[in-house]
């Protein structure tokens, strides 16, 4: 039986919408105009302050995401996908719904103009920003979207684009590199081609993850990445790119940096290190405390650097990567990330 929840009294139509999940409120208020009011009007003014709205748009399909707890989990609200994706299902309409997905799926002849629409609807909804943005080579429109429709920066954004022999990939790698803005962090998984180069600057930010496909990195991108922690895989850096940076960070260059992790293309690297930098072998154990994620890592052994300000770090290779992991000497064994 229905409930009469518009015919209810205030307190008791506050109670219940506190009660309810974000995608439990989408859902009940695209029944109806008074039902969003509603809604607007009663939800605690404080709650979705604490929420990061995601939205996706990936696969032809945007979809929007809302995270209300620090465990990481994401709830979907609603979806937006072209109407070809009716064909083989019992639905007639466009703009009905696909209740298997707990969430409203609706159907457009613009699968980008509908993505817009869900987010717009959502964050008019909550009266929240978008916190994260993760897209392909289709979604690459939403990077310039989101920064003109809000003044707050990115907290977390995404590119995957890993199919090969795409003519304008290269073009289209280096759009995203120099406007996408995200402060924690920047995830990239692109196949460019052998040719490509990135001269930009990016950052600051928290975390920065070259998925694969890293053989475009340079020195010089290293260098002017501003980032706490960089991992970079499918690496063509060598030793002597390795030694220049150590020389960078030993003069006080990428300060903000504490974890580096450079996995090879090829597993032939071999470490030799440069005797002005100073570099000696050392049987420390640090553990480093990962911040925002839950887990440790221990680095045990290897090389020890230090700079002329007391900062110091491990050095840990083999043919298949290179770590660079610091601390400050006041730090004691561990360091949080």
């Amino acid at each position: 039986m229905p409930f009469p929840i518009l015919r209810t009294p205030s307190v008791v139509q506050s109670e219940i919408i506190s009660l309810l999940e974000p995608n439990e409120i989408v859902t009940a208020s695209v029944c109806s105009k008074n039902l969003k009011h509603l809604f607007k009007s009663n939800f605690p003014r404080g709650k979705p302050l604490a929420w990061r709205l995601t939205m996706t748009d990936m696969n032809s399909c945007g979809r929007v995401d809302i995270e209300t707890s620090d465990d990481g989990e994401q709830i979907t609200v609603i979806s937006a996908e072209h109407t070809s994706e009716l064909k083989g299902h019992e639905l007639k309409y466009i703009n009905r719904y696909k209740r298997a997905k707990k969430c409203p799926v609706l159907f457009f002849n613009d699968q980008v103009l509908g993505t817009k629409w869900i987010v717009k609807y959502v964050t008019d909804l909550f009266s929240i920003d978008i916190s994260s943005l993760f897209v392909d080579r289709n979604g690459t429109w939403a990077i310039d979207w989101v920064h003109k429709r809000q003044g707050k920066i990115l907290y977390d954004f995404g590119w995957l684009e890993t199919t090969k022999g795409n003519s304008d990939a290269d073009k289209t790698v280096d759009y995203v590199l120099r406007n996408v803005r995200a402060s924690n962090y920047c995830a990239i998984e692109a196949s460019v081609s052998d040719n490509f180069k990135f001269e930009g600057k990016l950052g600051p930010m928290r975390q920065l993850y070259i998925h694969s496909n890293g053989h475009w990195i340079t020195l010089n991108n290293l260098i002017n990445f501003n980032s706490i922690e960089i991992t970079v895989r499918g690496s063509r850096l060598s030793i002597s790119d390795l030694n220049s940076f150590l020389r960078h960070w030993r003069a006080g260059g990428s300060s903000r940096l504490k974890w580096l992790q450079v996995n090879f293309e090829k597993h032939t690297f071999q470490e030799k290190f440069d005797e002005d930098l100073e570099v000696v072998e050392t049987d420390e154990e640090k553990v480093y405390h990962r911040s925002g994620y839950g887990f440790e890592r221990v680095v045990h052994g290897g090389y020890s650097i230090q700079r002329a300000d007391g900062v110091k770090a491990l050095i840990q290779c083999d043919p298949k990567q290179f770590i660079l992991a610091t601390w400050h000497e006041r730090a004691m064994g561990s360091q949080q990330l």
